[in-house]
């Protein structure tokens, strides 16, 4: 193998990608495409739930329960109602997902220390926001109601009773609970994946297609340097939509890169090697161009449904065939694995003994958080 031939056959085909606005159009536009695209339109997060009220008290006491309400990032009050009709009418609609009703007496029986109950009406049209909903409306209600005892214990003369145990969470490695910061960086494998396959699965094919096959052939280049000076090009392609998804995830979209530069570059060029390797053997084995067209936007689907760590890992009890050697065989799954480790910085997936220990003095408890969250930031409850 010459690496003079081995250049001439990837500045040709350099030479072909940058003429062809098809083929940019697909290695560049596509990948930022899919990245805006999911980035903005796929979360799990459930957030500003909209909400309207029925507020019969219409006294400081209720005015004081619903301001819980509108401070929560959790809920947004889109307006006011006056009765179950409009109620309707707005979940009918799809303005609201979640309705309270507030009874006339609320704030008598509040001060009294009698039971009061707050009605919640839920649209259960999509059972996971509804429930995500009144959890939301449970927590604000149970806070609420705490403060509503203690002032009463204080009034009374009675000293505030004893706290009991008290859960106090730390969330490690994604602080603010995002499900974009667990997304994005999985959507990578599927970009890799989507355009090593549309592009090498055309360039033998395309080849064939004018009819300039026969002309390589008859020159002195051998297979393993054609198919080495093919996959070049769109190596390279590949390394710049990576560098561009870390660019919009870390300016657009804010996702935290905590973690080794150079382990995600490294990683994703050996998946990028395989994934074109796949595209190029579709390219040789389907000749036409069209054939190549045909079944090259089923790998991605393929690829992304075998990795069963492309989202959450199942549980084996219930989904036991994700944990057969072939799907743990699944490349993307440890790719977008990796990346999302990169980005909260789990060690960057290096031992300890690679990345040496923090000089800072610090206390035995957050010394021991810091040394496994890589210093990112947790939220404290």
């Amino acid at each position: 193998m010459k690496l003079k031939r081995v250049s001439a056959v990837a500045r040709k085909e350099f030479l072909h990608v940058l003429r062809d606005w098809r083929s940019l159009g697909i290695g560049i536009a596509i990948p930022l495409v899919m990245l805006f695209l999911f980035g903005y339109a796929l979360t799990l997060d459930v957030d500003r739930v909209p909400l309207i009220v029925w507020d019969q008290s219409e006294t400081p006491a209720s005015r004081s329960y619903l301001s819980g309400f509108s401070a929560s990032r959790y809920f947004s009050v889109i307006g006011h109602a006056r009765g179950y009709r409009e109620i309707e009418r707005a979940m009918d609609a799809r303005r609201a997902v979640i309705a309270l009703v507030v009874p006339v007496d609320f704030a008598r029986k509040a001060a009294s220390g009698r039971g009061v109950s707050v009605q919640a009406i839920l649209d259960g049209s999509d059972s996971n926001v509804a429930s995500y909903a009144l959890g939301y409306a449970e927590a604000v209600t149970r806070r609420f109601s705490e403060e509503v005892t203690l002032e009463l214990l204080r009034k009374s003369g009675v000293s505030s009773p004893a706290k009991g145990l008290e859960l106090e969470p730390r969330v490690w490695f994604n602080a603010d609970m995002e499900s974009r910061n667990y997304i994005f960086p999985g959507l990578i494998a599927v970009v890799m994946m989507v355009i090593a396959a549309l592009l090498t699965s055309l360039t033998v094919a395309r080849e064939w297609e004018v009819g300039t096959m026969e002309q390589l052939i008859a020159t002195p280049v051998t297979r393993g340097e054609l198919i080495l000076g093919k996959l070049i090009p769109y190596f390279c392609i590949g390394m710049l939509d990576l560098m561009l998804a870390v660019v919009v995830g870390e300016f657009v979209f804010h996702i935290p890169l905590r973690g080794e530069l150079w382990l995600i570059f490294a990683s994703c060029s050996v998946f990028l090697v395989g994934a074109l390797s796949l595209g190029m053997l579709i390219s040789i084995v389907t000749k036409p161009d069209r054939a190549g067209r045909h079944h090259a936007p089923r790998l991605p689907a393929v690829r992304v449904h075998l990795s069963h760590r492309q989202h959450a890992v199942p549980d084996p009890a219930v989904h036991p065939y994700h944990h057969s050697p072939l799907f743990r065989g699944a490349p993307s799954g440890h790719l977008s694995q990796g990346a999302r480790g990169a980005t909260a910085d789990r060690r960057g997936g290096l031992p300890d003994r690679l990345r040496g220990a923090r000089a800072h003095p610090v206390a035995p408890q957050a010394e021991e958080e810091d040394r496994i969250t890589g210093g990112a930031p947790c939220s404290t409850a």
